[in-house]
């Protein structure tokens, strides 16, 4: 299943920076003035959340009080930053007695349930504030109120049609919710409300008053680009600030040990961070920590101020990503079977359910989000969740909102779904083994009211050709320094048509190719990863859809070509 490159159209290239390569790139990004290029701290309006005040107030007696807090974290990357930025942010404002708890998703599941929140009983918690979820914990809160605890939810994910009974509510979706810091990830969430906290104690006096020094909430930002970047929120111009201003500190080596850390097990360069490296080195290390064992080992990690503890921490997450890949791998030739099977019956569905019954359901959001690369449709992986159970992961595709598809099918077919949340372009759910395959058939129904044929192919949209002279060290660095780049900001791809020079296999899917531009008299080194070309001398002409890296090897810098995607140029078959 095959994708199409599609150019991006810029019926007029604005002039923001005086390059007129990045001039069109950002144009293309719907940038509008150059003051969206601006990423000092400046230029960051503090949300006006709904609920702000009552949550000050509640935080502000809290300390007052001398209570015993507990943060409820996420098993995921932002949960995992955003928690351990609640808890160094709490105790940094004179918190004396902050703990966090992170739910086993094979025990409890997601978010603060009421069999977590029993388990939580013995700890005596007197104000639990939860961090990338609880908006739909609506039992699990009311279960905490009736033990005598004070409740603040903060989260950024969608609210149900009934609001949790907490204390307070920060939740930039929320009804109501004027902010207009609905991009924001969970730990974004928790960082501007522990910045207006400190502005409400400041004015109160307490910094004076306790022998405090006022904590700056800038130095919190290494965390806030690991778990923005990592939660793959859309990189609009505040989230964009936050990111480059976490990837300064990160740079510059003014971070937590843990971060630093998981960099040097990573293979990063730490000196050149970027947000593509959080994305697909830090993150995913984070991540598995979650997705196989216990989140607390990554939130551990993210606290630890011991370089070497934070050391042997990161590489514990190492090995568990290690091991995460190979379970993602059988289970992708796994999923992969069973579409081949689904084709020889009929044409794929619109909307894809796969289950089986030894898939791990740690990696089902990985699983999920690499089929639908390949198929260029919705897609929900299942595993089973004890005996009568199913849980699942879906991803989507732009043009369907998927959360809102599986609670259509809720409406429809009202009980067998026994939960499930999340946001347009990822969901969770778990529902009963029995209702599976009505599910399936609920599901790709409607799938079809959404997407016609034509949007079942993969699209790359590219920002155009190159020309020979911008194959070249500066153009990529700039393009480097031009981000963050990340999810509803995506980074520059080009393409164009190349001859084949030479081409050589590395490892066992990858190769290196030596191209030549169409029209041109210069040579470019280019990798396609994952991809070996079934072809000896003399090669056909391809197009070519590319990004521009500074490629470091050696201490040797050089501009090279990453291939996304290949087809022949003559007919446009890919391959």
């Amino acid at each position: 299943m095959s994708a199409i490159i599609v150019r991006r159209e810029v019926p007029g290239v604005l002039p923001l920076t005086g390059s007129p390569l990045l001039d069109r790139i950002y144009t293309a990004r719907r940038v509008r003035s150059a003051r969206e290029l601006d990423h000092r701290l400046e230029c960051l309006t503090p949300p006006a959340f709904e609920g702000l005040g009552e949550a000050l107030a509640l935080l502000a007696e809290a300390l007052e009080r001398r209570w015993r807090i507990l943060v409820v974290g996420d098993f995921d990357a932002d949960g995992a930053t955003g928690t351990a930025l609640a808890v160094r942010g709490l105790r940094a404002m004179g918190a004396r007695d902050v703990r966090f708890r992170v739910p086993d998703r094979f025990r409890f599941g997601y978010g603060l349930s009421p069999d977590l929140v029993a388990a939580l009983a013995p700890e005596r918690p007197q104000l639990l504030i939860t961090v990338d979820n609880g908006i739909s914990s609506l039992q699990g809160v009311a279960a905490a109120r009736e033990l005598g605890c004070r409740v603040l939810v903060t989260d950024h994910h969608l609210p149900g049609p009934e609001l949790p009974a907490a204390d307070a509510i920060i939740d930039p979706n929320q009804p109501g919710d004027e902010s207009g810091a609905n991009n924001l990830a969970g730990v974004g969430v928790i960082f501007f409300v522990l910045a207006a906290l400190r502005r409400h104690l400041d004015d109160a006096g307490w910094f004076a008053r306790e022998n405090l020094p006022r904590p700056n909430l800038a130095g919190f930002l290494d965390l806030v680009a690991l778990g923005t970047v990592a939660d793959v929120v859309p990189l609009d111009h505040g989230n964009r600030v936050l990111v480059e201003q976490g990837l300064r500190r990160i740079r510059a080596g003014r971070c937590v040990p843990g971060i630093s850390a998981l960099a040097r097990v990573a293979g990063c360069r730490q000196a050149q961070l970027d947000a593509t490296d959080i994305g697909f080195r830090l993150g995913p290390r984070l991540n598995a920590a979650g997705r196989l064992e216990d989140m607390s080992i990554g939130i551990d990690c993210l606290l630890s101020d011991d370089p070497a503890e934070a050391e042997a921490v990161a590489a514990r997450l190492d090995g568990l990503n290690r091991e995460r890949r190979a379970i993602g791998e059988r289970m992708q030739t796994e999923a992969e079977q069973a579409l081949e099977i689904l084709q020889l019956d009929a044409a794929l569905p619109y909307g894809l359910c796969l289950f089986d019954e030894g898939w791990h359901q740690g990696v089902l959001g990985i699983l999920a989000a690499r089929v639908r690369e390949r198929t260029h449709r919705p897609v929900i992986a299942l595993a089973p969740d004890g005996e009568d159970l199913v849980k699942g992961s879906a991803r989507s595709v732009p043009g369907l909102h998927i959360r809102d598809s599986i609670a259509a099918v809720d409406g429809r077919h009202p009980g067998r779904i026994r939960k499930f949340g999340g946001h347009a372009s990822a969901a969770g759910l778990t529902l009963a083994r029995e209702a599976l395959p009505l599910f399936q058939d609920a599901f790709d129904a409607e799938v079809r009211r959404h997407l016609g044929p034509e949007d079942l192919r993969g699209v790359l949209y590219s920002d155009g050709e190159l020309g020979a002279g911008e194959f070249s060290l500066p153009v990529a660095e700039a393009l480097r320094a031009a981000g963050p780049w990340g999810q509803g900001f995506p980074e520059p791809l080009f393409d164009g048509v190349f001859q084949v020079l030479a081409h050589r296999p590395v490892g066992r899917n990858h190769c290196q190719l030596t191209l030549r531009p169409q029209g041109s008299d210069i040579s470019v080194q280019a990798m396609a990863f994952n991809r070996v070309l079934p072809w000896s001398a003399p090669w056909p002409e391809l197009r070519i859809a590319y990004r521009l890296e500074v490629n470091e090897f050696r201490n040797r810098r050089s501009a090279r070509l990453i291939v996304e995607h290949l087809e022949l140029a003559d007919d446009r078959h890919p391959y």
